[in-house]
């Protein structure tokens, strides 16, 4: 059977995965999780193949850590599972329930977006999320990890396969592709395939976005920023932005900008400095910031803050103030995640309503911004368009809406004619 088969026939099955009900999906959900854990040591041999593959190819540290999964990663995936296995189902929700007339009833109910594409680079934890939230959100999903987790993936997606079937739930809904050509073929399926979700770096994305007319559903770029205002408590600031660049620096929700207010930055900046020396955070910076503290390699152009590092990293630019602040992370900035450490409650207010992207926090690490941390159970990846789904993307948003009605024999056009009226009401 060819690619384009498979995939068609996915689609016919759809409404049957979109009809399951809640109490199967949540039992396919907590009989993936025990699978994992029965299956770990397997998971873990094949993961140390693709990890030994990746220092034999000389792959980046980025890519590596999150190519690696372990037991941190395990226990994080099943409890993403069991999270979301108790979360309300996202399907079959009425969200507009309106009389428009005497027996004549409007409903708007969530549906399954339907057949989605999910194509990540180096993620083996994102296979189980993917597949998780898929499930529960009643929706088919076609996977395709790099070629750098090609044993890990092909080792968790049989496991994940195994225990859905065994659960009752149709093994076609998951569907896992692994050659590039297999995807080029499936960005041509724009009839059966209704969202493409891409998970990887800048030109991945744009590779993706440019050689398909299905809808894509991502982000390319992960320049997330601090602003520290005059107004901050500095002992607040210095763990906030150690957290946001270290705890796990590949991350797309890693700070790789603080802009700092001049009128603090004298007082600041050697503070701040210590603290990244301590744990080997390396320093980039303008002549103004070198002017107060050493900088790493060549002084920045503005062109360089534009820089997603992903590594131990930091830029650090001066700002007069929130405004500029704001001015310099909306036309630097890749609308993922920044925030802003005050205690002026007028500079937060001017940051949160002025800050153009999908996640805007006040005192706090940019690596909250995450489904699972959000409560989502995890999350299918971040995005940063405003069209349908924002931010990390977790049940909600796969899923859309179809409107229902039921009358009693009505003609438009007797409404047309003026005989009958519309009322409306909200039932």
């Amino acid at each position: 059977m060819t690619i384009r088969e498979e995939v068609h026939n996915m689609k016919l099955m759809l409404p049957k995965m979109a009809s399951t009900d809640s109490e199967k999906k949540n039992r396919a959900l907590l009989a993936i999780s025990d699978a994992l854990t029965a299956h770990s040591k397997e998971i873990y041999e094949a993961n140390h193949k693709d990890m030994a593959a990746a220092e034999e190819s000389g792959i980046k540290d980025a890519v590596k850590k999150r190519l690696k999964f372990d037991e941190s990663k395990l226990y994080a995936c099943t409890e993403g599972l069991k999270q979301l296995a108790g979360l309300p189902d996202p399907v079959g929700r009425v969200t507009l329930n309106r009389e428009m007339d005497k027996d004549l009833i409007l409903k708007r109910v969530t549906v399954p977006i339907g057949v989605i594409g999910v194509i990540f680079e180096a993620r083996p934890d994102a296979l189980v999320q993917i597949s998780g939230l898929c499930i529960k959100s009643g929706n088919c999903a076609i996977l395709k990890g790099g070629k750098e987790s090609k044993e890990t993936c092909t080792v968790l997606f049989n496991v994940i396969r195994e225990a859905v079937i065994k659960a009752g739930l149709p093994g076609d809904a998951l569907m896992q592709v692994s050659t590039h050509d297999e995807i080029d073929e499936i960005l041509k399926l724009d009839e059966d395939v209704d969202l493409i979700i891409p998970r990887g770096s800048n030109a991945f994305v744009r590779y993706i976005m440019d050689h398909t007319r299905i809808p894509v559903m991502g982000h390319a770029d992960g320049i997330c920023h601090i602003y520290v205002d005059s107004s901050a408590d500095r002992d607040m600031a210095i763990p906030i932005i150690i957290d946001a660049k270290i705890q796990y620096p590949a991350a797309c929700n890693a700070v790789e900008t603080v802009l700092v207010s001049r009128k603090i930055a004298n007082e600041f900046l050697p503070k701040l400095e210590k603290a990244l020396r301590d744990v080997n955070v390396k320093i980039r910076g303008n002549k103004e910031v070198a002017d107060i503290i050493a900088v790493d390699g060549e002084l920045l152009s503005d062109d360089d803050y534009r820089t997603e590092y992903g590594d131990l990293t930091l830029a650090i630019k001066l700002v007069d103030d929130v405004k500029e602040a704001v001015d310099h992370i909306n036309d630097y900035g890749s609308n993922h995640t920044d925030s802003i450490i005050a205690e002026d409650r007028a500079a937060v207010d001017v940051f949160f309503s002025t800050v153009d992207s999908a996640g805007v926090y006040h005192n706090c690490s940019t690596r909250f911004a995450d489904g699972f941390r959000y409560g989502f159970g995890a999350e299918v990846g971040i995005s940063t368009g405003k069209l349908h789904a924002r931010g990390p993307v977790g049940l909600e948003g796969l899923t859309t809406y179809r409107y229902l009605m039921e009358g009693a024999g009505q003609c438009v056009k007797e409404y047309a004619e003026g005989t009958k009226e519309f009322h409306f009401r909200d039932l």
